[in-house]
């Protein structure tokens, strides 16, 4: 028998199981390695301070936590594995290139500066407005701007990376990880027992994280409790620019939904598509490649060059209000959810799985606005 149980292996799962495990609770991680799994797809911009989703003060409070709790979970990663994290400080550009953009720059800019207000300057960094020529010559492809915001404070992760890092970290403190397809999560008398496998195995267990991303709701019938979280399929491309080195270009936001996130591999990820109603579909559609490669370039026109070296598809877990599920299930004793992050999913993951591992352990912890009783 097992201390608790995790089911699903992305980011949020490979963290809940990291931090049980880390603090000496036998742990049993059990992954079917779902093709589309967001984790795998994911850009991994790290910077709540110029996300879109600062309009949510809900949102926005969490993701302060989150972002301020990813250095101090390197350090830990760092002493307790051996290979790398995948997580980076870096700069970010807020670009508005066509005229269209700049209410909406001129909106966010109001907001960051409010929010800067309200919260007695929370997020690290300074922003500042800088020149088109300027932007130029910190991001080279890039178009001519209206208008540019340069923020100093933001961070970039590899989410396979620092998965990985999670995964390796908690098995230096015990943790088990079971290739498997977790088909039932058994419990009695309002109670869970364990879970059952596609393999004829039960494994016990009286706690149960259930962290399957967009899959999740799977058990939402056998459980009584309804998990309105939905596939929206993302859509992002890997370009490879050769020789050029893009070690220090910043991360780049424009104002229609998409980004550019450059790695020391003299590599640029663009994207990404928000396809709701998408489904369990995880491939990718001439349309979504039309769009991705169609905002990149209008962008940044020096890019037209790039070999196309990967397309990515991840089927992001987006909730009903497009906030997180977390903490324990109001129908059966012992099951606690961690999913629903949608597009933010890295920026807020391994902090969520942090506090859903805290509060399996009986500790007291503030996630009841995420809970999913919300949603009755």
């Amino acid at each position: 028998m097992h201390d608790a149980i995790v089911v699903g292996g992305g980011i949020v799962g490979a963290s809940v199981a990291y931090h049980l495990a880390r603090k000496d609770v036998d742990t049993l991680l059990v992954d079917r390695h779902d093709t589309g799994r967001a984790t795998d797809a994911g850009a991994g911009i790290i910077s709540p301070a110029t996300s879109s989703r600062t309009a949510s003060d809900r949102w926005f409070e969490f993701a302060l936590d989150a972002a301020a709790y990813y250095p101090e979970l390197v350090e830990h990663l760092e002493n307790e594995q051996d290979g790398k994290t995948g997580y980076s400080d870096c700069s970010l550009l807020s670009v508005a290139v066509g005229e269209d953009e700049v209410p909406e720059y001129d909106a966010a800019s109001e907001r960051i500066r409010e929010r800067q207000e309200k919260y007695d300057q929370p997020a690290p960094g300074t922003t500042e407005e800088i020149s088109s020529s300027e932007a130029q010559s910190r991001y080279p492809p890039l178009a001519e701007t209206r208008r540019c915001r340069a923020y100093d404070g933001a961070a970039r992760v590899d989410a396979r990376t620092f998965t990985g890092a999670l995964l390796r970290a908690g098995e230096s403190h015990g943790l088990t990880v079971l290739d498997g397809d977790v088909t039932r999560i058994d419990h009695e008398n309002g109670a869970v027992t364990g879970v059952e496998t596609t393999d004829g195995g039960r494994y016990e267990s009286d706690a149960v994280a259930v962290a399957g991303g967009a899959w999740s709701p799977r058990f939402a019938e056998s459980l009584g409790v309804s998990i309105p979280v939905e596939p929206q399929r993302g859509q992002i491309i890997h370009l490879d620019l050769g020789e050029t080195d893009t070690s220090s270009w910043p991360i780049l936001s424009p104002f229609h939904g998409h980004y550019m996130v450059p790695w020391p591999d003299n590599r640029v990820a663009v994207g990404a598509t928000r396809e709701v109603g998408s489904g369990f579909a995880p491939h990718t559609t001439a349309a979504g490649v039309h769009e991705v490669l169609g905002e990149a370039l209008r962008v940044a026109p020096g890019l037209a060059d790039a070999e196309i070296d990967e397309v990515r598809v991840g089927l992001r877990p987006r909730s009903a209000d497009q906030l997180p599920v977390l903490g324990a299930v109001p129908t059966v004793e012992g099951v606690h959810l961690a999913t629903g992050h949608g597009a933010t999913g890295l920026q807020l993951g391994p902090y969520s799985g942090k506090l859903v591992a805290d509060e399996m352990r009986g500790e007291s912890v503030d996630i009841e606005t995420f809970s999913v009783e919300r949603f009755e």
